[in-house]
Formats: C-alpha cells, sequence, structure tokens
C-alpha cells in the first residue's frame, strides 16, 4: 500500500543528484577575471583569438586559471586582483597596439569560482541583478515624434516618384505635419493619383479636399495600425543597437526592456562608471556607400605610397587595406531595411531595401559602375570600417539591392544586423539615472540571505516540534524544494533580484503548506480510527486534490504576474512559478517516498510519529 515502485526512488536519487550539481555553483563564490570583447561592430573574435590572449599572458608572466571563449567574448579568471590589473594592461597592449583606435574592449569582470569539473557540466550560477551587484539603471524614453516625422519624409520621397513614373502631374506635395498633402489642377488627375496612391500606398488614408487658395488637393493621413508598426518598429531597432553597444562593456548579464509605449529600462550590474556607460549607450553610428579606387595610383597606395587625392584608406573586415573615394553615394538615412538570405545561386546574401530616393541614385550609379567596386562604411566614434565591398554585376533598380560573395550565413546574418541596426532609429534621452553601489548589493544579500536561513529555521523547528517524526520529513521535503529551486533557476541562468529572493521566502511558506495539509489529513484519519498504514495513504491521496487547486489557483496569478508584469514584478513572478512547481514535487512525491521508505515495509505497524492526535470526546 504505502510502498514505491523502484524506478520512483531512481527518479528522486536523480533530480536530488542534479539539483546537487547545478546548486552547488552558487556557494563558491566570484573572482576577479579579465573579458576581452569586440570594440568595434566589424571586429569579431573567434577560437583563434583564445590562444592569441594565452600567449599575451605567458608572455607576460600571468598564469590564469583558465582561459575560456563564450559568447562572442574571451574570459580569462585569475586568483587576485592584483594579478587581473596586470593581465588586464598586459592584453590592452597585446590587442590594442594604437591607444587612438582601440579594436577590443577590455574590461574588468568577475566570474565564478566554479571548479573546472562543474563548468564542463555547463553549470554556473544564478546572475545577480542591479540591486544584489550594484551597478547603473538609466530610463530612456524614445522620440516617437522624430520617428513618424522620418517616416512621413520617407513616404514624401517615394510619393514624388509615384507619381513621377505614373506620369500624373502635380501642383506640389508638402507635408503638413505627419500628413502629406498633393495638390492638383484638374479633377482628373486628382481621381487617377487616388486610385494610384491607394494602391501603392497603403499605409495611408487619402482624402480628397481643397486647401486655401481653392486648389484641389489630396490628403493622406497614417493610418492608426500604420503609426503603432513604426513606434513599435523604432523601439526594438533602438533595443537591438542598445545591445550590441552594451556587448563593450562586458556586462554579464544586462537587462534591456521595453517600458510602456515609448521607453527602454537599462540596468547594466557590476558597472559602476556611469560616464562611460552613457557614452557607450549614447552613441551614434553612421552608414554610408562609397565607390572603390582600383586604379593605378590606388594599387601604388596600397603598396605603401601616398593615397592619391579625393580618396581615403580604411580597413576591410578581413583587416586588408582598401582605398575608397571620399564622395559619399548613399548614406544609412536611404536605408530602410537589411535582411540575410541567399542569392540565386544558393549562397549567403544581405538583401538591402532603398528608399525612393536612395533606389533611384543606386540605380544610376550602379549604372554607370559595372564591374567595379562599391565600399558600404561604418562609421563608429569617427573611426570607419568597410563591412563589405561587393562588385557591381550590373543595373540595379527598384530599391532592393543584393551582397553577396565570399560570405557565410553567419556572417550574411551580422552583415545584416549592422546595416540595420548600426545606428538609433530615433533619438532617446535618459530621464532618469541611478547608481547601486557594490556594498548596498552585499548588504541586500546578506539579508536576503538572513531572512531565508531564520525563515527556514523557525518553520522546521515549528514542523519538528508539532509533527515529530513527520515534521522532520517535511523539513527534509522542504531543503530538498529549496535545492531544486535554486538549481532550475541556476540551469535557467535566471537573474536572481531582491523580489526574486523574496519569493523564495514565500515558496518555503507555500510549499510547508502542503505538507500541512497532508500531516493534518493523515491525523484526521488516525482520529476516525483507521489504521496508520491505511491513514498515510488516505492522508496523502485525499490531500492531493486540494493542494493541486491551491496551487494551480496561485500559478495562474503568478503567470499573469509573468505575462503582464515587467522589471522587479517579472522577476518575482519567474522564481514564484518555479517554486510552485517545484514545491508539488517535493512536498507530495519526495515526502511521501521518505515515509514509504520509513513506514512502508512495516507490515504490522502499530502508531506512527505524528504528535499529539487528538480524539473527540464521546
Amino acid at each position: 500500500m504505502n510502498r514505491y515502485a523502484w524506478w520512483k526512488y531512481l527518479l528522486i536519487a536523480t533530480a536530488l543528484v542534479i539539483g546537487t550539481l547545478y546548486s552547488l555553483p552558487n556557494f563558491f563564490g566570484e573572482a576577479p577575471a579579465v573579458q576581452l570583447s569586440s570594440g568595434k561592430s566589424t571586429v569579431k573574435l573567434s577560437t583563434d583569438d583564445r590562444a592569441r590572449v594565452e600567449a599575451a599572458l605567458s608572455a607576460a608572466g600571468i598564469q590564469p586559471d583558465f582561459v575560456e571563449f563564450e559568447g562572442g567574448s574571451i574570459k580569462a579568471r585569475f586568483k587576485d586582483t592584483d594579478t587581473q590589473i596586470k593581465a588586464r594592461d598586459a592584453l590592452t597592449k597585446a590587442f590594442n597596439p594604437d591607444p587612438a583606435d582601440p579594436r577590443y574592449i577590455v574590461a574588468l569582470n568577475l566570474l565564478s569560482r566554479s571548479p573546472q569539473w562543474l563548468r564542463s557540466l555547463h553549470a554556473a550560477p544564478m546572475y545577480l541583478g542591479l540591486d544584489l551587484r550594484g551597478g547603473v539603471h538609466f530610463l530612456m524614453q524614445v522620440d516617437m515624434r522624430a520617428a513618424v516625422t522620418q517616416k512621413a519624409e520617407s513616404l514624401s520621397g517615394d510619393l514624388r516618384t509615384l507619381l513621377r513614373d505614373k506620369d500624373l502631374r502635380h501642383g506640389g506635395i508638402r507635408r503638413d505635419g505627419d500628413n502629406l498633402v498633393i495638390r492638383f489642377r484638374d479633377e482628373a488627375t486628382r481621381k487617377a493619383a487616388s486610385a494610384v496612391v491607394a494602391d501603392n500606398l497603403p499605409d495611408l488614408v487619402w482624402t480628397p479636399g481643397t486647401d486655401a487658395s481653392g486648389d484641389l488637393t489630396l490628403q493622406g493621413v497614417l493610418k492608426p495600425e500604420a503609426l503603432r508598426k513604426i513606434q513599435d518598429q523604432a523601439l526594438k531597432q533602438n533595443i537591438t543597437t542598445l545591445h550590441n553597444r552594451i556587448n563593450e562593456l562586458g556586462v554579464a548579464e544586462p537587462v534591456i526592456q521595453q517600458q510602456g509605449a515609448d521607453r527602454v529600462v537599462v540596468q547594466l550590474p557590476g558597472v559602476q562608471d556611469t560616464a562611460k556607460a552613457k557614452d557607450i549607450i549614447g552613441r551614434t553610428a553612421t552608414l554610408e556607400v562609397r565607390m572603390v579606387d582600383d586604379g593605378a595610383e590606388a594599387q601604388a597606395a596600397l603598396a605603401g605610397g601616398s593615397v592619391p587625392f579625393g580618396t581615403e584608406k580604411y580597413q576591410e573586415r578581413g583587416g586588408m587595406p582598401l582605398i575608397v573615394k571620399r564622395q559619399v553615394v548613399l548614406t544609412g538615412d536611404n536605408l530602410t531595411d537589411a535582411q540575410s538570405g541567399f542569392d540565386e545561386n544558393q549562397e549567403p546574401a544581405v538583401h538591402l531595401t532603398l528608399d525612393s530616393r536612395g533606389a533611384r541614385i543606386f540605380r544610376d550609379v550602379t549604372r554607370e559602375n559595372v564591374g567595379k567596386r562599391m565600399a558600404i562604411l561604418l562609421f563608429e566614434k569617427g573611426k570607419g570600417e568597410v563591412v563589405t565591398a561587393p562588385v557591381i554585376r550590373g543595373e540595379i533598380g527598384g530599391g532592393r539591392v543584393q551582397i553577396s560573395g565570399r560570405m557565410t550565413p553567419e556572417e550574411a546574418a551580422d552583415t545584416a544586423l549592422l546595416l540595420r541596426a548600426g545606428s538609433l532609429a530615433a533619438p532617446m534621452e535618459i530621464i532618469e539615472e541611478r547608481t547601486v553601489g557594490p556594498s548596498l548589493g552585499a548588504e541586500n544579500i546578506e539579508m536576503g540571505f538572513k531572512s531565508l536561513v531564520y525563515g527556514f529555521v523557525a518553520v522546521a523547528v515549528f514542523m519538528c516540534i508539532y509533527y515529530m517524526l513527520f515534521g522532520v520529513f517535511s523539513t527534509i521535503a522542504l531543503a530538498v524544494n529549496l535545492l531544486l529551486l535554486v538549481a532550475v533557476l541556476s540551469m535557467l541562468q535566471a537573474t536572481l533580484t531582491l523580489p526574486g529572493i523574496a519569493a523564495i521566502a514565500l515558496t518555503l511558506g507555500m510549499a510547508i503548506d502542503s505538507n500541512v495539509l497532508i500531516n493534518e489529513r493523515v491525523r484526521e484519519e488516525l482520529r476516525n480510527g483507521a489504521p496508520p498504514q491505511s491513514a498515510i495513504h488516505a492522508g496523502y491521496e485525499h490531500a492531493w486534490a486540494t493542494i493541486l487547486d491551491s496551487n494551480i489557483t496561485t500559478l495562474i496569478a503568478g503567470v499573469s504576474l509573468l505575462a503582464f508584469g515587467s522589471g522587479p514584478v517579472r522577476g518575482f513572478a519567474v522564481v514564484h512559478c518555479l517554486g510552485i512547481l517545484t514545491s508539488m514535487f517535493s512536498a507530495v512525491f519526495f515526502s511521501r517516498g521518505l515515509v514509504n521508505l520509513w513506514y512502508g515495509r512495516q507490515k504490522k505497524l502499530k502508531s506512527v510519529s505524528i504528535g499529539q492526535v487528538w480524539k473527540a470526546q464521546e
């Protein structure tokens, strides 16, 4: 009756082993480290650079604990901060020989002290949030008006090109705020233009009318859904750009998320230099398209001669020099989209979409320069680098451009991202700024840890006194619940914040509540005269429905917080929902396994240690 099959005990043992392994890294603490990451969007690190890092450290007489390549950056861990500082200086000298043009970011960081055998199992500690580790917090507001204005300006150019291609004469096109107004001299032309613009510019609602001078007009107003789409795209592109820039800071787990319709929250745990963070976040990047100079003088310049008049020397992605003309053909303002894909030969390619002005310029330039190379440059902090320099195969019209040749699918995706998110889609302003010191974060950790320990001890003492041996089983189950919760959070690489610690404390109370229901149900069965074995069986069986109902309703509330909350509320909800799932396993399945292991094999069981069973007086 009260016996588990062997596979159930195997499942419990497996859960305990996995829980122990993946919760262990949280108890080793952190060690000083140095992180090497890309300082420019066109520079990428690979596993080959790991050997360069090890060689640079060895040449400086520095012995790291280990050097690893992970997530596009290289990290080296050291025993103390003195060695860390020496390593930073050595790597800076080796990777950035020109201080005026740093290609790599060498940042101080912290890494877990977990032994290598744990790291080989991909066991890592939870990330600590801003309130536990310290760092900087920014609340940024996106200028949505600028994004809409930019779209209206682009539509204005498209409209001029469309009417010219359709040979529809008009008296002028002007912008009235975010609306477009076209003037006509006769009704027939306006009617024909109305049908054309309605088919080709579906984001606008067109209304005929007259202006103050009596001229016939056609007014286009952006649809509400088009406005929302413009704002959403601007916000998403800004968030993508911020992710690219913040990677340079070497932040372990930055928080960059939307708040409301036009705001972005940026949290950088572990960063104390607010000025540096603001400099990188507020940085501007611009795109330019220029022609490559392949003449004799340019070839001589590549061999070491002087650069010809009217040209400049830049570096390609592979490090090869390139002579590019100063004249700018197109800028990033003419680029509306960039997506990775494949060309007609199924080779990786980047597909670009230009606005009407850009399409017209690009068509003329490609027609006049077939067989020549065109360079796409990205400028950051006043320094320019060539992202790609393809050969023009023929005239390219229609505003759709394809870049292909010598690319992997990953490089094509990276190039598309650079071209699409090289600059902010709309200006952003920092409207709130906070700095959390590391001492405050350490104090929060200490207080949160004490609250968990004191709460756990208080619950354990009460359960052991009131329910005797069953209270001991409940306490062990509660400890297992905490172990599994920490392990799951670590495996998911969740970010633990102060509200998350509060959610763990709440989970302890909710988990023990399930054991109280079970123990009281067992007592009730004993009070009604049931044999001990039958009372244990009935207690777990009858309490299960109540436990399931209460946990499901609480889980629904947690999922609601997870779906509609943000920031600290969302962090609380993640821990809360996971805690409910682990508590159902530990409070019911694991605790019953302990009871069955202790009492299940006693055929003539006369009593159980579950505290005082009060019987009603007859």
